[in-house]
């Protein structure tokens, strides 16, 4: 090898590997400024909300490249997290997973929630519907819905308690029209999440209990509780052999509850899509796909635009619903 060709070559070489390193200065500097994302949820760790948040960040971490920490905010059915997100600097490193009682509910039960969810955030994408669910707790004799209403009337002597995850919830509604439409004294008992609920109805500490599919589902499956009835027109693929409320003759809960992913308004258009890419593809693995499906949920990636949509034709159902029943934002 001559000379020139030896300079020639260790010139090249030198080229190569200032432009390498560079690349990796570039690179380094870059995943330094990927900071994690928080994902609030606004229900206690050991409830429906908080298994499938865990499920999806996850996999939102591989996609995405950075860490997607899921962080409890429970307390007041979600407004509390929500009001987390509204506060939160919208650099895209904050979000929130709901489903509609925050965002479609308690906006028109409560007259000073702390956020609007139509100003104050914006949609990223949608990735199921649900059900909500009546269920008994071991402790009752009833085997069917028909059961429980029979054994109100005897050994309730017509008054029954049933519980429900929040105040001014979807359930809580969902307990006064079931009450209305029986005949029976059904009052509502509250909660703070779905988790507490259940330890109660676990212990046999009260009768009954409205909330969703995904919430009594592993209770519902080894035996522990018994769901003996889920609004909407169809049966859950999940417990197909449990009659739907349409089936018992009560009307009018057509559409189905969403889960879905907030930002606060601000955050960068380009992170939006982003997220909203990742969580499509999320949404698409069979691993995930059977996971939520397993828990009642009823899975389908929505665009933010989508969610925006159902999120608007729900509010418009429930304020129907709301103001037909007389309550009063307290």
């Amino acid at each position: 090898m001559t000379t020139t060709t030896r300079r020639s070559l260790l010139s090249r070489l030198l080229r190569a590997s200032a432009f390498l390193g560079a690349a990796l200065t570039v690179g380094l500097a870059a995943a330094q400024t990927h900071k994690p994302i928080r994902l609030l949820v606004g229900f206690p760790p050991g409830g429906g909300s908080d298994a499938i948040a865990r499920t999806l960040s996850e996999k939102l971490k591989d996609e995405l490249g950075v860490p997607v920490v899921v962080e409890n905010r429970p307390g007041a059915g979600g407004q509390i997290a929500a009001q987390a997100l509204k506060a939160s600097v919208p650099d895209g490193t904050t979000l929130f997973i709901t489903h509609d009682h925050t965002i479609s509910i308690l906006p028109q039960v409560v007259k000073n929630p702390g956020y609007d969810p139509v100003r104050d955030f914006v949609p990223v994408g949608g990735f199921a519907t649900f059900v909500n669910a009546f269920a008994v707790s071991g402790g009752t004799p009833a085997k069917s819905f028909g059961d429980y209403v029979n054994w109100v009337r005897t050994a309730g002597r017509g008054k029954g308690a049933v519980g429900i995850p929040a105040p001014a919830s979807t359930p809580e509604f969902l307990v006064k029209l079931i009450g209305q439409k029986y005949q029976i004294d059904l009052v509502s008992a509250p909660y703070r999440g779905s988790a507490p609920m259940m330890a109660d109805m676990l212990g046999n500490q009260i009768g009954a209990g409205v909330a969703s599919v995904q919430d009594f589902i592993e209770n519902h499956k080894a035996g522990k509780v018994r769901v003996v009835g889920v609004l909407g027109t169809k049966r859950q693929a999940a417990m197909p052999d449990v009659p739907t409320f349409d089936e018992m003759g009560l009307k009018g809960f057509e559409d189905l509850p969403y889960y879905g992913i907030y930002a606060p308004t601000g955050t960068p258009q380009k992170f939006i899509t982003e997220f909203s890419i990742a969580l499509s593809k999320v949404v698409a693995m069979p691993e995930v796909r059977e996971h939520l499906t397993a828990m009642g949920l009823t899975v389908g990636y929505m665009t933010p635009q989508q969610l925006a949509t159902r999120q608007t034709a729900y509010t418009d159902a429930w304020t129907r619903i709301i103001k037909t029943s007389g309550f009063v934002a307290q």
